[in-house]
């Protein structure tokens, strides 16, 4: 079951986001789409922001756009070395991680750990990186899921098969994932609060935002579809900006307030059972555990 949202006050929007001088931000995914008009919002407002990707030639072709304080720094999710590698190389504290990057419907691979490309790209990348940059962060952790949680068929973690070996749907994959990313938020937010820690976990989605992330869905038709219904990538943006920046409670979901969630301001949304259920998520932290090798610091 589902919640009815909460509408934002005032129609929230980016000339809202409060001063973040002095602020330094991880934005994942940081060069395109909703991550590179993440960044540039919360450059715009003073935040040191750095652009965490996959391609830093891409990253700095995009950087070289945003007015304000950027950097570029090279993170493949896909591959737990790199992973590593980033978090080993940070220094000092990190206000603000948004876990924004993301792969959708696409054909069946697996990353260089083995993974399920969107499982392991979406969910478990993630998981390993807030969890070695944890000791650095000081404000909260924002990850992007999806209201592909909720499709229909009731998706839920396949624990007995999660690369969906001899099974694989490339939505189903990624209704898994993005269902993973809203139980991490909430064991996450758990384990912080059972620590004593003044960070907080939360998460968002961004509503139907015509991105290149789409660029796997369905026929031309869809995706013409969804470029007629759906919003901007920078109106995708403000669920994560108003998770990143409000005054909110630790496991929050915010996503767009209009009807469907499809777009409009950002607002406290519900979200189904599955994506509720601690016990599930206390498994799923369990095995992601397990097959990483990074552990809650």
């Amino acid at each position: 079951m589902t919640t009815a949202p909460s509408t934002a006050p005032g129609e929230w929007k980016i000339t809202d986001i409060p001063d973040q001088s002095g602020r330094t931000a991880v934005v994942t995914g940081g060069n395109s789409g909703i991550g590179i008009a993440t960044v540039e919002a919360l450059a715009a407002a003073g935040a040191h922001v750095v652009l965490a990707v996959r391609d830093p030639g891409r990253g700095e072709a995009a950087a070289k756009s945003v007015a304000g304080s950027v950097e570029v720094r090279r993170l493949d999710l896909a591959d737990l070395a790199s992973v590593r590698e980033f978090a080993t190389a940070w220094k000092g504290d990190l206000d603000l991680l948004v876990n924004n990057a993301g792969v959708k419907s696409t054909p069946e691979s697996r990353t260089k750990d083995g993974f399920e490309t969107q499982l392991g790209t979406n969910h478990l990348g993630h998981f390993a990186l807030t969890n070695l940059l944890l000791p650095h962060i000081t404000d909260r952790v924002v990850t992007v899921s999806s209201d592909a949680h909720k499709r229909p068929g009731t998706p839920r973690i396949h624990f007995d098969n999660l690369n969906l070996a001899g099974e694989y749907d490339p939505v189903k994959a990624y209704s898994q994932s993005k269902l993973a990313n809203l139980l991490f938020t909430l064991e996450l937010q758990r384990r912080l609060a059972a620590a004593h820690s003044a960070v907080r976990s939360l998460a968002a989605h961004p509503g139907w935002a015509t991105t290149d992330i789409q660029r796997h869905d369905g026929n031309a038709l869809t995706r013409t579809v969804v470029r007629m219904v759906g919003q901007d990538s920078r109106a995708g943006a403000l669920p994560t900006l108003y998770a990143a920046v409000q005054d909110l409670p630790g496991a929050s979901f915010v996503g767009p307030s209009g009807r469907g969630e499809l777009r409009g301001a950002p607002a406290l949304v519900g979200r189904t059972a599955a994506a509720s259920d601690p016990v599930t998520a206390r498994r799923l932290w369990t095995v992601s555990e397990e097959l990483t090798g990074v552990t809650f610091p």
